[in-house]
């Protein structure tokens, strides 16, 4: 008496038994193909081709996708134990054929027809992919996308939030955002736009003084409100106190300039900073690994030129100066020793 589970897998045996089929399960193994790639690399009609498919999909063989008006095939990644078996002994078998061999020769041909097009493409449209590319996607496309190298369980201190604009951006790539901003109307603002986002702490406070705990985020932001803080060497310190051992600052702000218009009208503190502004003050509050970098011009901006600055709290803990030992010293100038400043020196 035949048991009924075992029908599904004689079915199976039955899709596998044609050597087309097989031939067309190892090549869609290796890549995802439509019906014409198909049919260019097996040589067959179009219609044979697409009886065959249908025949491994009702198998559970094959998956596809649409892809404009077409769809693209594939064999199934996710097999059952048994099916996965029966094609392990099919595909060694299929894989040591000539007609295999052909079939991986032409369909490095389907292959470079489609790099042939990108080319023919791109070969007329250099001199304005920018513009398309533009149309297409955006002005923040290649920015947002950068957002996936954040860690997912970081914590990221947007200091000097404003409306929230970036706090919105990073919110979907990290653990945690903590946003602080001092001015009651730019909080209001971010509020409203984070009012989703679960993982967004918008918290009132000024950069020189934040309320967020010792070494608890792992990165911070300066974003184009250097130029605003009237210390603007206590905000980086404070943002040194608040990162963990091995953290980074990173600070983008105006380059130098000589914009009246930004202080009289826009209420900037600083005509923008130098490298060894940059550097000193990092410096002066013990980051390391600084580095300043002028970024490109955007030609539709009508502001100064930006730079990025990024400086990182050393991992190593800091190590404290021993206490000035006066009976030590007593001790070398009564021996004949010449005195020190510093105990063990």
């Amino acid at each position: 008496m035949q048991l009924p589970q075992q029908l599904p897998l004689f079915e199976r045996m039955t899709a596998l038994a044609d050597p087309t089929r097989s031939r067309m399960l190892l090549l869609l193994e290796r890549h995802e193909l439509t019906v014409n790639e198909i049919r260019s690399v097996l040589q067959l009609p179009q219609s044979t081709v697409s009886r065959h498919l249908k025949l491994l999909a009702d198998q559970d063989w094959l998956t596809s996708r649409p892809d404009g008006t077409s769809r693209r095939y594939r064999t199934a990644e996710k097999l059952e134990n048994s099916s996965r078996k029966l094609w392990n002994v099919v595909r060694e078998q299929v894989a040591s054929t000539p007609a295999s061999a052909q079939d991986s020769r032409r369909v490095q041909t389907v292959l470079a027809h489609r790099r042939t097009r990108s080319q023919k493409f791109f070969s007329s449209a250099a001199g304005q992919w920018d513009r398309l590319r533009l149309e297409l996607f955006g002005r923040r496309a290649d920015l947002l996308g950068l957002m996936g190298l954040f860690d997912e369980h970081w914590t990221v201190a947007d200091l000097g939030c404003g409306t929230g604009q970036l706090a919105q951006s990073i919110a979907p790539f990290v653990s945690n955002v903590i946003a602080v901003d001092d001015s009651a109307a730019m909080l209001a603002a971010a509020r409203r736009r984070l009012n989703t986002a679960t993982n967004v702490d918008v918290r009132s406070g000024r950069l020189e003084s934040l309320p967020i705990e010792d070494a608890s985020v792992d990165a911070a932001l300066l974003f184009l409100v250097m130029h605003y803080i009237p210390e603007p060497g206590d905000a980086i310190s404070e943002a040194h106190r608040v990162l963990k051992p091995g953290g980074r600052l990173l600070i983008v702000d105006m380059m130098p300039h000589d914009r009246e218009d930004l202080l009289n009208e826009m209420g900037h503190v600083w005509r923008g900073f130098s490298p060894e502004a940059i550097r000193s003050m990092f410096s002066d509050s013990e980051f390391t690994s600084v580095r300043y970098q002028p970024l490109p011009a955007d030609e539709e901006a009508k502001g100064p030129s930006l730079f990025c600055a990024v400086g990182r709290k050393s991992s190593e803990p800091q190590k404290a100066e021993k206490p000035f030992n006066y009976g030590a010293q007593m001790k070398m100038i009564t021996a004949g020793g010449a005195p020190s400043t510093r105990a063990g020196r």
